[in-house]
């Protein structure tokens, strides 16, 4: 890289810099009231004119300083931000924010709090995908006379359940029955695997013992079926109104995004990052009018699935970026 090419990088990080701290448009007399550059101010006007011209950073008013653009923060991203691992005590701070899930929906519960809190940021976690989770046991709870919970627990902790309108009058002792069947053919099985056999069990069943069994039966297989990845466990959604004043009038369509959560599945199912890996999309790139303010750092964990903190486009980059890596090594590992 020729020697002015990296002055104007350091020039453009010094920029980024002090707009994320100061929320104000940057000028050359402040970058060398704050930085060393080591160089004149006429050199530094020169370079900025440079940046502007090349789309890295703009002049949001008359007579005031610059601040980046999209381009510019990718430059910044992918050029200058130097990721630092974590210090001794951030480390302990995420251990002890994540030891002691009794689960997974604990642990992702416990996760979206510590990203949340550790970046100040919006923070994000998509259920990880159970392709390979086997059933560890079912539980019939007779909630009344013709409703009933279903309990699925797999082997990785997580618990999913849903009522189950049954007919009224069996006791409960019929239901603890047919729990004890049920798990004779679903436990130890792929939780994506289910529907034949609970269709082979009732084909065994005598046409009066059918019935009743089958509500249950057909409502196991639906719920073993439902795609727990296409949910999104979200915090700090308060962190928003801190950066009100970056999203302006967009601070209520990026509200409904994060309420309807359709945008952010179709953000995380476009990623294909290996888990601890890290990819930053910024403005323009979440191809979304709503979060075209917005900056989103995120990163993969487990087995297919996404964790993420979404912000402004003036966020601390380099803080967001490692501690979503170091957040989503904890939670892979967790799930080995």
């Amino acid at each position: 890289m020729r020697a002015t090419d990296a002055r104007k990088l350091q020039i453009l990080g010094a920029i980024v810099e002090d707009y994320v701290s100061t929320r104000e448009p940057v000028g050359s007399k402040s970058l060398l009231e704050r930085h060393e550059l080591g160089v004149s101010a006429a050199t530094v006007r020169n370079d900025m004119s440079v940046l502007e011209e090349e789309g890295l950073i703009h002049q949001p008013h008359t007579s005031a300083g610059r601040v980046p653009t999209d381009k510019g923060y990718r430059a910044f991203v992918d050029h200058v931000a130097t990721i630092k691992p974590l210090s001794a005590p951030e480390r302990r701070a995420i251990r002890t924010l994540l030891e002691g899930a009794g689960d997974v929906e604990e642990l992702l519960a416990r996760t979206v709090r510590a990203l949340a809190q550790l970046t100040q940021q919006v923070a994000m976690v998509q259920y990880p995908a159970r392709k390979q989770a086997r059933v560890r046991h079912v539980e019939l709870v007779k909630v009344a006379d013709s409703l009933l919970l279903l309990v699925l627990i797999t082997e990785s902790g997580r618990v999913d359940q849903r009522t189950v309108p049954v007919l009224a009058g069996q006791p409960a002792e019929y239901y603890l029955d047919l729990r004890d069947q049920l798990l004779r053919v679903v436990a130890g099985r792929e939780v994506t695997d289910l529907a034949q056999p609970l269709t082979d069990y009732l084909e065994d069943l005598s046409p009066a013992e059918r019935p009743a069994a089958a509500e249950v039966a057909e409502a196991l297989a639906a719920l073993a079926a439902t795609r727990v990845e296409d949910r999104i466990m979200m915090a700090g959604t308060a962190n928003i109104a801190r950066s009100a004043q970056d999203f302006a009038r967009d601070v209520e369509p990026l509200l409904d995004v994060l309420e309807e959560q359709l945008v952010l599945m179709r953000l995380f199912t476009e990623m294909h990052i290996r888990p601890g890996d890290v990819e930053v999309r910024i403005g323009s790139e979440l191809h979304d009018e709503a979060l075209h303010r917005a900056a989103l750092v995120g990163a993969g964990y487990g087995a297919g699935s996404h964790l993420a903190i979404l912000g402004p486009r003036r966020m601390d980059y380099v803080t967001g970026i490692s501690t979503v890596q170091a957040i989503a090594r904890y939670v892979s590992r967790y799930l080995e």
